[in-house]
Protein backbone atom coordinates (compact mmCIF):
# COMPACT_ATOMS: atom_id res chain seq x y z
CA UNK A 1 0.00 0.00 0.00
CA UNK A 2 1.29 3.78 -1.31
CA UNK A 3 2.11 5.65 1.85
CA UNK A 4 0.71 8.83 -0.29
CA UNK A 5 -2.22 9.65 -1.91
CA UNK A 6 -2.27 8.89 -5.90
CA UNK A 7 -4.78 10.17 -8.41
CA UNK A 8 -5.45 9.97 -11.74
CA UNK A 9 -5.73 13.14 -14.16
CA UNK A 10 -7.38 12.30 -17.52
CA UNK A 11 -7.53 15.08 -19.99
CA UNK A 12 -9.86 14.78 -23.16
CA UNK A 13 -10.07 17.13 -26.22
CA UNK A 14 -13.56 18.85 -24.95
CA UNK A 15 -12.47 22.85 -24.36
CA UNK A 16 -11.44 23.64 -20.25
CA UNK A 17 -7.81 22.37 -20.32
CA UNK A 18 -7.34 25.33 -18.01
CA UNK A 19 -9.26 22.88 -15.55
CA UNK A 20 -6.74 20.27 -15.70
CA UNK A 21 -3.91 22.48 -15.16
CA UNK A 22 -5.23 24.24 -12.30
CA UNK A 23 -5.54 20.38 -10.58
CA UNK A 24 -2.26 19.76 -10.92
CA UNK A 25 -1.21 22.72 -9.49
CA UNK A 26 -4.04 21.78 -6.45
CA UNK A 27 -2.79 18.19 -6.20
CA UNK A 28 1.00 19.08 -6.53
CA UNK A 29 0.93 21.41 -3.47
CA UNK A 30 -0.97 19.34 -1.56
CA UNK A 31 1.93 16.56 -1.89
CA UNK A 32 -1.21 14.57 -3.89
CA UNK A 33 1.12 12.01 -6.50
CA UNK A 34 -0.39 13.08 -9.94
CA UNK A 35 -0.83 10.22 -13.38
CA UNK A 36 -1.84 12.01 -16.03
CA UNK A 37 -3.08 11.27 -19.89
CA UNK A 38 -2.78 13.50 -22.32
CA UNK A 39 -5.71 12.33 -25.45
CA UNK A 40 -4.71 13.34 -28.96
CA UNK A 41 -7.72 15.77 -29.00
CA UNK A 42 -6.36 17.12 -26.27
CA UNK A 43 -2.85 17.80 -27.13
CA UNK A 44 -4.78 19.90 -29.72
CA UNK A 45 -6.77 21.83 -27.26
CA UNK A 46 -4.07 22.24 -24.78
CA UNK A 47 -1.81 24.21 -27.50
CA UNK A 48 -5.36 26.34 -28.39
CA UNK A 49 -6.34 27.52 -24.99
CA UNK A 50 -2.95 27.10 -23.37
CA UNK A 51 -0.68 28.82 -25.42
CA UNK A 52 2.59 27.05 -26.63
CA UNK A 53 3.89 26.33 -22.88
CA UNK A 54 0.94 24.29 -22.06
CA UNK A 55 1.76 21.63 -22.48
CA UNK A 56 5.31 21.90 -21.28
CA UNK A 57 3.23 23.07 -18.11
CA UNK A 58 1.01 20.42 -17.92
CA UNK A 59 4.28 17.92 -18.50
CA UNK A 60 6.09 19.24 -15.31
CA UNK A 61 2.95 19.10 -13.19
CA UNK A 62 2.64 15.39 -13.63
CA UNK A 63 4.50 13.37 -10.94
CA UNK A 64 4.29 10.36 -13.73
CA UNK A 65 2.55 11.08 -17.31
CA UNK A 66 1.56 7.82 -19.54
CA UNK A 67 1.11 8.05 -23.20
CA UNK A 68 -2.86 7.20 -24.28
CA UNK A 69 -1.73 4.40 -26.30
CA UNK A 70 0.43 2.77 -23.77
CA UNK A 71 -2.19 -0.04 -22.41
CA UNK A 72 0.69 -1.42 -20.53
CA UNK A 73 0.86 1.48 -18.11
CA UNK A 74 0.36 0.34 -14.47
CA UNK A 75 -3.19 2.55 -14.92
CA UNK A 76 -4.15 0.07 -16.46
CA UNK A 77 -4.58 -2.52 -13.92
CA UNK A 78 -6.78 -2.36 -10.93
CA UNK A 79 -3.39 -4.47 -9.03
CA UNK A 80 -2.16 -0.91 -9.10
CA UNK A 81 -2.93 1.56 -6.25
CA UNK A 82 -5.16 4.42 -6.85
CA UNK A 83 -7.43 6.95 -4.57
CA UNK A 84 -9.32 8.53 -7.04
CA UNK A 85 -9.52 9.80 -11.25
CA UNK A 86 -11.10 12.82 -12.38
CA UNK A 87 -10.99 13.25 -16.40
CA UNK A 88 -11.12 16.95 -17.01
CA UNK A 89 -12.54 18.36 -19.14
CA UNK A 90 -14.21 15.48 -20.01
CA UNK A 91 -15.23 15.21 -24.31
CA UNK A 92 -18.64 13.26 -25.13
CA UNK A 93 -16.72 11.13 -26.96
CA UNK A 94 -14.59 10.08 -23.81
CA UNK A 95 -17.50 9.74 -21.61
CA UNK A 96 -19.74 7.39 -23.90
CA UNK A 97 -16.93 5.54 -24.44
CA UNK A 98 -16.11 5.38 -20.40
CA UNK A 99 -19.81 4.46 -20.10
CA UNK A 100 -19.97 1.64 -22.53
CA UNK A 101 -16.88 -0.13 -21.96
CA UNK A 102 -14.97 0.23 -24.98
CA UNK A 103 -11.54 0.98 -23.84
CA UNK A 104 -10.59 3.12 -26.39
CA UNK A 105 -7.18 4.31 -25.47
CA UNK A 106 -5.52 4.26 -21.76
CA UNK A 107 -7.88 7.33 -20.42
CA UNK A 108 -10.89 5.11 -20.92
CA UNK A 109 -8.82 1.58 -19.69
CA UNK A 110 -7.99 3.93 -16.45
CA UNK A 111 -11.91 5.15 -16.14
CA UNK A 112 -13.22 1.50 -16.66
CA UNK A 113 -10.79 0.02 -14.13
CA UNK A 114 -11.54 2.72 -11.45
CA UNK A 115 -14.91 1.73 -12.02
CA UNK A 116 -14.43 -1.69 -11.26
CA UNK A 117 -12.30 -1.47 -8.47
CA UNK A 118 -15.13 0.77 -7.11
CA UNK A 119 -13.00 4.00 -6.57
CA UNK A 120 -13.69 7.63 -6.74
CA UNK A 121 -14.38 8.44 -10.75
CA UNK A 122 -15.31 11.88 -11.43
CA UNK A 123 -15.96 13.60 -15.14
CA UNK A 124 -16.13 17.18 -15.79
CA UNK A 125 -18.67 16.69 -18.82
CA UNK A 126 -17.72 19.14 -21.34
CA UNK A 127 -20.82 19.76 -23.55
CA UNK A 128 -24.18 22.40 -24.48
CA UNK A 129 -26.87 21.55 -25.01
CA UNK A 130 -27.06 18.34 -24.58
CA UNK A 131 -28.63 15.54 -26.63
CA UNK A 132 -30.66 12.22 -25.63
CA UNK A 133 -27.64 9.92 -26.41
CA UNK A 134 -25.55 12.56 -24.32
CA UNK A 135 -27.90 12.01 -21.34
CA UNK A 136 -28.06 8.55 -21.94
CA UNK A 137 -24.33 8.09 -21.61
CA UNK A 138 -24.07 10.31 -18.49
CA UNK A 139 -27.25 7.70 -16.55
CA UNK A 140 -25.40 4.85 -17.74
CA UNK A 141 -22.10 6.12 -16.03
CA UNK A 142 -23.52 7.34 -13.31
CA UNK A 143 -25.74 4.31 -12.81
CA UNK A 144 -22.19 2.67 -12.83
CA UNK A 145 -20.88 4.43 -9.82
CA UNK A 146 -19.39 7.60 -11.73
CA UNK A 147 -19.96 10.96 -10.93
CA UNK A 148 -20.44 13.66 -13.60
CA UNK A 149 -20.11 17.46 -12.65
CA UNK A 150 -20.27 19.41 -15.58
CA UNK A 151 -17.74 22.43 -14.68
CA UNK A 152 -20.96 24.73 -13.62
CA UNK A 153 -19.44 28.09 -11.81
CA UNK A 154 -20.45 28.75 -8.64
CA UNK A 155 -20.99 32.61 -8.90
CA UNK A 156 -22.56 32.80 -5.20
CA UNK A 157 -19.04 32.51 -4.30
CA UNK A 158 -17.88 35.88 -5.25
CA UNK A 159 -16.11 34.86 -8.33
CA UNK A 160 -13.39 37.71 -9.66
CA UNK A 161 -12.59 36.61 -12.41
CA UNK A 162 -11.58 33.57 -15.00
CA UNK A 163 -8.64 32.54 -12.93
CA UNK A 164 -10.90 32.59 -10.56
CA UNK A 165 -13.66 30.37 -11.93
CA UNK A 166 -11.27 27.84 -12.53
CA UNK A 167 -9.62 27.44 -9.38
CA UNK A 168 -13.37 27.31 -7.72
CA UNK A 169 -14.03 24.55 -10.73
CA UNK A 170 -11.05 22.56 -9.99
CA UNK A 171 -11.36 22.71 -6.27
CA UNK A 172 -14.69 21.94 -6.37
CA UNK A 173 -14.28 18.71 -8.45
CA UNK A 174 -11.35 17.49 -6.16
CA UNK A 175 -13.71 17.62 -3.23
CA UNK A 176 -16.10 15.70 -5.06
CA UNK A 177 -13.33 12.90 -5.88
CA UNK A 178 -12.82 13.01 -2.35
CA UNK A 179 -9.50 15.15 -2.00
CA UNK A 180 -9.85 18.20 0.66
CA UNK A 181 -8.57 21.11 -1.73
CA UNK A 182 -8.15 22.73 1.58
CA UNK A 183 -8.30 26.90 1.64
CA UNK A 184 -8.45 26.62 -2.61
CA UNK A 185 -12.14 26.37 -2.41
CA UNK A 186 -14.84 28.91 -0.76
CA UNK A 187 -17.34 27.21 0.94
CA UNK A 188 -21.02 27.90 1.17
CA UNK A 189 -21.66 29.83 4.51
CA UNK A 190 -25.23 30.28 4.11
CA UNK A 191 -26.76 33.80 2.69
CA UNK A 192 -25.20 35.92 6.11
CA UNK A 193 -24.58 38.66 3.60
CA UNK A 194 -24.90 39.40 0.14
CA UNK A 195 -22.40 38.59 -2.43
CA UNK A 196 -22.50 39.80 -5.98
CA UNK A 197 -19.53 38.38 -8.12
CA UNK A 198 -17.36 41.25 -10.26
CA UNK A 199 -18.11 38.95 -13.21
CA UNK A 200 -21.83 39.86 -13.04
CA UNK A 201 -21.40 43.35 -12.37
CA UNK A 202 -23.49 45.14 -15.46
CA UNK A 203 -25.75 42.55 -15.81
CA UNK A 204 -28.41 43.60 -13.02
CA UNK A 205 -31.63 44.66 -14.12
CA UNK A 206 -32.29 48.55 -14.23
Amino acid sequence: MTSSRRVIIGISGASGAAIALEMLRMLAALQVERYVIVTRGAEHTIDHELGPDGREQIGALATVEHPQSDLFAPVASGSFSMDAMLVAPCSMRSLASIAYGTGEGLLCRAADVTLKERRPLVLLARETPLHEGHLEAMLKVTRMGAIVSPPVPPFYAGLTDLDDLVRQTAARALATAGIDPQANLRRWQGATEQVVSPLLKGSEPA
